[in-house]
């Protein structure tokens, strides 16, 4: 077929990607637009008209745009040859996936369906179905995202469900009604999703058969089943699974969003409703109450994106660096933090980048970073601001306590967020319940000679649930994985009296004892915290296999830490405040309590009182930190994809852009187009940045990188800037001034730095910033020469 048919109008056919019963699909290149596509192309059909409904559907499916479906370009008919164009996604297909192995967890099977049923979900509100649904039809692409493809015999819902139709399906995943000729419905996308579920939990075909016809037989007379004892498959799970295989219409989920929204409960559940539960109810109320606060749905939006990109091995350096920098106010806390002695050992200390910050410091590390950061973002503007301070940095001391004494560098990260953590419930009610939590203190306090509640037995009384399973209820909310709910649970008793190695329980009982000496520290008056410090560790000594001295050196480095981290944040604190005491050493004298070493904190916090808080710092400051920070990676052999980001990042954060793009030249050195970039909606909009440097008569973008000369477009609405602009540049980048810094190597273009802002005349450059962004260029050039070298 190859050589009988290497051109179809205007696509060069390269290479088989497959062949189905209807058409065989070709890996093809575009000249027009310079990129490979995905060409399917019809057999011979022996019903006329077909082709005709065929095309006119395929267009109709054409409008569908969606992550989670692979998009058809074109439809047409050449020569006699009727084909689709599609994106081409590089990743195998699900079918391919699970006969690789391993079989998916039942968690990864749901998570994989969710993202179908979200492209089916658009594409049942256009009114059209898909019915062909099976593993062949979905495309797994770089990231582990399903996307739905092959919409090719795709119809319109009809109104008339009883009307006869054509049997249109694969045997196996074909719904009753389908096998029965009946019109389009979405709910035979829905009968096929559930089949593909049952087959991936199960590791099995659930309707197989040689003879096809036996298949479409057994599916309108027989109830599937998924089979018993499967790992991961609950009842819930399985109640979900059957009632999308049901044979009747009628007793089958109603739609794919009916589908989506039981498998997002199951995946992610608000709260726990077994039985063994009985304060889901409560948690229940509660988890509404905060709901309806304004800052906790972003609160739980922001920590779930940071644990899934750090928990996932399909995500990147880059897009972690990315979310970060969707928050300003957070991207520039955590640089403040690594760059303070805390972080020298792993390099910290004149840092600018987020991308060099992740890279030194590790995801693990940035990860509990930002989450103790979005934490802290929250309550600066609650009324009481100062409890919650205190609040989060007794948080802190306990999870740098317990990185302090873990015995190695994994071990570290995880106690970190597990102390952190442990005492989530306390501070959430500190956040969003101040009045409860003040409720819980009282009755925690001894009044005259009458004994006091435990804080758990008094947050039940006031909430109806206590502090921990408010905090684990949340955790679960969040898709905190199961090995920090483990280590948020606190021990009860005494410690063991023999070391504890296994890792669970001894993130438990290291979250503990970094708890309970916070704890201490925090609500002891300075000249009696050492002695009570070294009891309390003298009683965790033996099960966490650390001497009490350990303890005490381990509570030194973490207040060093929390006193750098402090004042980086800013965290202003009265010398009266109790917070005060984390930062003072454990080691008080008469003869050293007046020494400048002992009164350095409180200078330092006085001080912040009385003046202004520090501004931004200046644009040529930070470039100029970025170039240095740059040269350095350099001269260490950073890959040129990193350096690149950080060029990229510096820029977008020194001079305040909505985002800055790198192109690079193709392989025929006919355009640059755009490959990575920061700042907003950069992952769609960086493919669609090309510049074709070999045009009759060049656009604006061409002529500036075939002259080489640095461009600054002050107002792109004017008339004589506006005519040499591109069409896509106008109706995608919805840019009004922007900068464009062209590389050029040996005399000719090798790529282009765009940067742009929505508003005209919001790009704003100096001479010093213009040199420095230079500069920054010319880094990239010589970090291309470096990687050619």
């Amino acid at each position: 077929m190859a050589d009988a048919l290497p051109q179809l109008g205007r696509f060069k056919l390269l290479q088989r990607l497959g062949e189905g019963a209807q058409a065989t699909v070709w890996l093809a290149h575009d000249p027009l637009l310079d990129r490979e596509v995905a060409v399917k192309l019809l057999k011979a059909v022996a019903e006329p008209g077909s082709v005709d409904e065929w095309l006119h559907e395929a267009r109709a499916v054409s409008r569908l745009t969606h992550p989670n479906i692979v998009p058809v370009f074109e439809a047409d008919t050449q020569a006699g040859h009727s084909y689709l164009v599609f994106e081409y996604v590089s990743g195998g297909t699900l079918s391919q996936r699970l006969r690789a192995g391993p079989k998916p967890s039942a968690a990864e099977a749901v998570t994989w369906v969710l993202g179908m049923l979200e492209g089916l979900k658009v594409a049942h509100a256009a009114a059209l179905v898909h019915r062909d649904l099976k593993p062949s039809n979905i495309l797994m692409d770089a990231r582990g995202r399903p996307r739905v493809m092959d919409f090719g015999i795709a119809a319109r819902v009809s109104a008339d469900v009883d009307s006869p139709s054509r049997i249109v399906g694969t045997p196996g995943y074909i719904s009753p009604e389908a096998a029965r000729g009946a019109a389009p419905h979405p709910q035979m996308d829905v009968f096929a999703a559930a089949v593909m579920l049952a087959e991936m939990l199960s590791g099995q075909r659930l309707n197989h058969d040689p003879d096809p016809w036996r298949a479409i037989q057994r599916v309108q007379t027989t109830e599937l089943q998924l089979p018993p004892g499967l790992d991961g498959v609950d009842d819930a799970l399985r109640a979900i699974v059957q009632r999308g295989l049901a044979r009747e219409p009628s007793a089958r989920w109603a739609s794919a969003a009916a589908l989506h929204d039981a498998l997002s409960g199951w995946l992610r559940p608000a709260v726990e409703t077994d039985a063994d539960t009985p304060d889901a109810p409560v948690l229940d109320f509660l988890l509404r109450r905060m709901r309806h606060k304004s800052d906790f749905p972003a609160l739980s939006d922001a920590i779930s994106r940071i644990q899934r990109l750090t928990q996932s091995e399909n995500e990147s350096l880059a897009n972690l660096s990315n979310e970060i920098l969707k928050d300003v106010a957070l991207t520039q806390k955590l640089l403040r933090l690594v760059n303070t002695a805390a972080y020298r050992h792993a390099g910290g200390g004149g840092i600018s980048t987020v991308s060099r910050a992740v890279a030194l410091i590790g995801f693990a590390g940035i990860r509990n970073l930002a989450l103790s950061l979005v934490l802290l973002e929250r309550m600066e503007n609650k009324g009481h601001a100062q409890r919650l301070r205190e609040d989060f940095l007794r948080s802190l001391m306990a999870a740098s306590l317990a990185r302090e004494l873990s015995t190695n560098e994994r071990e570290a990260e995880e106690a970190f967020l597990g102390a952190m953590l442990h005492h989530l419930g306390r501070t959430l009610t500190e956040f969003y319940f101040p009045e409860e939590a003040e409720a819980v203190r009282r009755l925690a306090s001894p009044v005259d000679d009458a004994p006091a509640l435990s804080e758990a037995a008094a947050s039940t009384q006031v909430l109806g649930l206590n502090y921990e399973g408010l905090g684990l209820g949340v955790a679960r909310q969040w898709g905190l994985p199961e090995s920090l709910q483990r280590a948020m649970r606190r021990p009860a008793g005494d410690p063991p009296l023999r070391q504890v190695d296994e890792g669970a329980e001894r993130q438990r009982w290291l979250a503990r004892a970094a708890n309970d000496m916070a704890d201490l520290i925090l609500h002891t008056p300075p000249e009696q915290a050492h002695a009570r410090v070294r009891a309390l560790a003298q009683r965790h000594a033996r099960a966490l296999g650390i001497s009490a001295e350990r303890f005490e050196q381990a509570a030194d480095t973490a207040r060093q830490r929390i006193a750098q981290m402090t004042e980086a944040l800013e965290l202003h604190l009265p010398p009266q405040s109790r917070a005060q005491r984390l930062l003072a050493p454990l080691t008080p004298s008469v003869q050293d309590s007046l020494t400048a070493h002992e009164l350095a904190p409180t200078q330092v916090f006085e001080r912040a009182e009385v003046l202004a808080r520090p501004q931004a710092a200046p644009a040529a400051d930070l470039l100029a930190a970025g170039v240095q920070e740059i040269t350095d990676a350099m001269v260490e052999g950073l890959q040129l994809n990193a350096v690149l980001r950080m060029i990229l990042e510096t820029m977008y954060r020194a001079l305040g852009l909505r985002r800055v793009i790198f192109c690079l030249r193709d392989a025929r050195g006919q355009a640059l187009t755009g490959r990575l970039g920061v700042g907003d909606d950069v992952e769609r909009l960086a493919p669609l940045l090309r510049v074709d440097l070999t045009p009759p008569k060049p656009d604006l973008l061409a002529a500036v990188c075939l002259k080489g000369a640095d461009t600054l477009i002050q107002d792109a609405r004017a008339a004589n800037i506006a005519e040499r602009l591109p069409g896509w540049f106008k109706a995608e980048m919805g840019a009004q001034s922007f900068l464009l810094l062209p590389l050029v190597l040996k005399g000719a273009p090798l790529g282009l730095i765009y940067a742009d802002h929505a508003k005209a005349g919001a790009v704003q450059l100096g001479e010093k910033e213009l040199s420095l962004v230079r500069t920054l260029r010319n880094q990239a050039v010589m970090a291309f020469r470096q990687a050619a070298g």
